[in-house]
């Protein structure tokens, strides 16, 4: 089997993990998740962001640079829970207009998230999770990170402008969306099946309607 590197877009609560977990296991595939319980600035940075956003973004762009260089490695194909190219386009640029992160800080980063991605192999798909905001609302009030308590519906509007806005220009490769609010691939198997399908055809590069 020709070796694939995938990676799941989405705004918070579009239901990532939930399909990486599932299509690894369905297709034998490699699955690589966010790195959250061991992340050494979260805690800091939800105590104060303005003082440890900058941080946080570095590490998770290191995390992921070298999550991405360990799957390109890897003869298995592999499905990686958030892209890399989500680190930028959305939520540093979110970090930044929220005043969260200074100017020079944000473009040191951006400097920094070039040269980072230039050096990784494009991904043989990105596949764009969507929902409505109050489906995520929903669905973050119902899994209760304590994290999670202040993200508001205006943020998660703003997020999914700049994901409109950042896929608009998107031509790493080939993108797959998926719209989640009335498909749940969590508990009805034809609904996981109907994505295989899917991302089956678009990686052999038929043409796929959304989802």
């Amino acid at each position: 089997m020709t070796k694939r590197i995938i990676v799941v877009a989405g705004n918070i609560g579009a239901g990532k993990t939930a399909l990486t977990e599932g299509i690894g296991s369905r297709l034998g595939w490699r699955a690589d998740f966010e790195s959250v319980a061991d992340n050494p600035y979260l805690s800091d940075f939800y105590t104060d962001m303005r003082a440890w956003a900058f941080h946080l973004q570095v590490y998770f762009l290191g995390h992921r640079a070298e999550q991405y260089l360990n799957a390109a490695t890897d003869p298995r194909s592999v499905i990686l829970d958030r892209s890399i190219f989500e680190d930028f386009h959305i939520f540093a640029r979110a970090l930044y207009q929220m005043g969260n992160v200074a100017e020079r800080d944000y473009l040191t980063y951006r400097r920094l998230f070039d040269l980072v991605v230039a050096t990784l192999p494009p991904p043989n798909l990105l596949i764009y999770l969507r929902a409505p905001v109050p489906t995520l609302m929903a669905r973050i009030r119902r899994r209760a990170r304590n994290m999670e308590t202040g993200i508001s519906a205006e943020y998660l509007s703003t997020l999914e402008s700049y994901y409109d806005e950042w896929l608009s220009a998107f031509d790493q490769c080939p993108v797959l969306t998926i719209h989640t609010d009335n498909l749940d691939y969590v508990h009805q198997p034809q609904a996981l099946d109907l994505v295989v399908e899917r991302i089956q055809d678009k990686l052999s590069g038929k043409e796929v309607v959304e989802l």
